[in-house]
C-alpha cells in the first residue's frame, strides 16, 4: 500500500483512534462474525500500527489497513488457538481464503457498517436495555460506566446486560445487516434512543475536562441524517431536528476559557442559524405527519428556545404547554423536571421549586445531578441561601464534569459570601 511519507506521531495515532476505531471495529465485526475477536483484532491492529507507522510512514488510508490487518490478525490468533482447539481451523481457514488487502477495502462499505452494526445490535431478540447498551459500547465506544451515567443504573448491571446481549448474538445467529423495509419500522424505536444517547454524551458529556465530545454529537447527526435518508419517519425526523437545534448552540455553551455558559446568558447571534432552520424545518415536515412522538416534541420546545430573540421573549407558555403533552407521550421524572425549570419560568421560582421538590420526594431523581442544581438555582432567586447551598453541594457531590463542577464551586462561593 502506498504510504505517506511524513512523520508520524504516537499523538496521530492515537487521533486516529479516537475518529476511526469504532468504524474500524464495525467492519471487523462483520468480517468476523464475533463482537469479542472483533475487539482484540481491533487492538492489535493499532498496535502494530505504533509499532510500524512511525518508522515506515502512515498508510494513504489509515482505516483500510488497519482493518485489513485487524482481519490477519484475527486468523492468526484463530490458528494459534486451533492448535488447543480443532474446532476453530475451519473459521480460520474460511477467513483466510477471503482476506482482501486494504486497497480492496470499499469505503463506502466500511462507512455503512456501524449502521449495520446498529439494526444488529439493536435486534428485537434482545431485551431493549440491552440493546442500546451494547450500542453504545460497541458502535460508540463509550465505556460502561458512561453507559450506566446514561441509564442512572449500576455499572455491573450494564456489563452483565453486555455480556448476554454479545452471546444472544452469536448463539441466535442474528444477522449483520439493516433490516428489509418492511420489518425497519418496528426496530426504529430502539435504534432512535441508541442515536439519542450518543447525541447526549456529545453534546453534553458524562464527565471529563469538556463540556461536549463534538465527535460523538457529530457522529450521531449523520448517523441520523443516513437513517432520515434510509427511513424518513416523523420520529426519525424529529430526532434529527432536535439533535441539529441543540448542536446550533453548542459553540456558545462555553466561554473562551471553557467555563460554562447557562442558556439565559448565550450570545444568540453567534447560534448557527443553519442548523436551527433546517431544525425548524424537519420539525414542521414531522409535525405535518400526525405521527409524531416524543422526539418531534422535544424538537418543537427546542426550537421555540431557537427561535427566541433572548431568554425574556421566550415564550414559556408555549414552552410549559409541549411539555404537557410530552409528559402524556412520554411520562418520566426527567421531563417532568423539565416542565418544572420551564414552568418557574412561566410562572415564578416559586412554583417551580414546589414541583421539583415533589420530584425528589419520591427518589427517582436522587442522584441525579441536574434536579439538584436546578432545586438550588431556584432557592437561590428566591434567597434561601442555606437550602441552595445544601442543594449546591449535593450536586456538586454527583458531578463528574470539570466545566460543571467549577460553575458549581462558583456558585457555593457566591452563596457563602451573601
Amino acid at each position: 500500500m502506498t504510504r505517506d511519507s511524513r512523520l508520524v506521531t504516537p499523538d496521530d495515532i492515537e487521533q486516529i483512534f479516537r475518529t476511526d476505531s469504532r468504524r474500524v471495529l464495525a467492519t471487523l465485526i462483520r468480517l468476523l462474525g464475533d463482537f469479542d475477536l472483533a475487539e482484540e483484532a481491533m487492538q492489535e491492529a493499532f498496535s502494530a500500527a505504533v509499532e510500524r507507522w512511525p518508522l515506515d510512514g502512515a498508510p494513504r488510508n489509515p482505516r483500510a489497513w488497519l482493518i485489513s490487518t485487524g482481519r490477519f490478525k484475527a486468523i492468526d490468533s484463530l490458528r494459534r488457538r486451533a492448535r488447543f482447539d480443532a474446532s476453530l481451523r475451519p473459521l480460520a481457514d474460511q477467513l483466510g481464503h477471503a482476506v482482501t488487502q486494504p486497497e480492496e477495502i470499499e469505503e463506502e462499505s466500511v462507512q455503512d457498517d456501524r449502521l449495520r452494526l446498529i439494526f444488529t445490535c439493536c435486534h428485537p431478540a434482545l431485551p431493549p436495555d440491552a440493546q442500546v447498551a451494547l450500542t453504545l459500547r460497541e458502535v460508540c465506544g463509550l465505556t460502561t460506566e458512561e453507559i450506566a451515567r446514561a441509564f442512572l443504573t449500576p455499572a455491573p448491571t450494564l456489563a452483565q446486560r453486555i455480556v448476554r446481549a454479545k452471546a444472544k448474538i452469536k448463539t441466535a445467529n442474528i444477522p449483520y445487516q439493516v433490516p428489509a423495509r418492511t420489518d425497519l419500522p418496528e426496530r426504529l424505536a430502539s435504534v432512535l434512543q441508541v442515536i439519542y444517547l450518543v447525541f447526549n454524551e456529545g453534546y453534553s458529556a458524562s464527565f471529563g475536562a469538556s463540556l461536549t465530545r463534538h465527535d460523538l454529537s457529530a457522529e450521531a447527526i449523520r448517523l441520523g441524517r443516513f437513517l432520515v435518508e434510509l427511513l424518513p419517519e416523523a420520529e426519525a425526523m424529529g430526532l434529527l431536528a432536535l439533535m441539529l437545534l441543540h448542536e446550533s448552540r453548542r459553540e456558545t455553551r462555553t466561554s473562551p476559557e471553557g467555563e460554562l455558559v447557562l442558556l439565559d446568558e448565550q450570545d444568540r447571534t453567534q447560534w448557527n442559524r443553519q442548523l436551527i432552520a433546517e431544525g425548524v424545518s424537519l420539525v414542521e415536515r414531522s409535525m405535518r405527519s400526525r405521527q409524531f412522538g416524543p422526539f418531534t416534541l422535544q424538537a418543537a420546545i427546542a426550537a421555540v428556545h431557537a427561535e427566541a430573540g433572548s431568554a425574556d421573549s421566550t415564550d414559556w407558555t408555549e414552552i410549559v404547554g409541549l411539555y404537557d403533552v410530552l409528559l402524556r407521550a412520554d411520562p418520566s421524572p426527567v421531563v417532568e423536571l423539565n416542565r418544572a425549570a420551564a414552568m418557574a419560568m412561566r410562572d415564578g421560582p416559586a412554583a417551580g421549586l414546589s414541583l421539583i421538590d415533589s420530584i425528589l420526594s419520591r427518589g427517582e431523581l436522587r442522584d441525579y445531578q441536574l434536579a439538584h442544581a436546578a432545586r438550588a438555582e431556584l432557592c437561590r432567586r428566591l434567597g434561601q441561601t442555606a437550602d441552595s447551598i445544601d442543594s449546591y453541594q449535593r450536586a456538586l457531590s454527583l458531578t463528574r464534569q470539570e466545566p460543571q463542577r467549577r460553575f458549581i464551586e462558583k456558585r457555593l462561593r457566591e452563596l457563602e459570601k451573601s
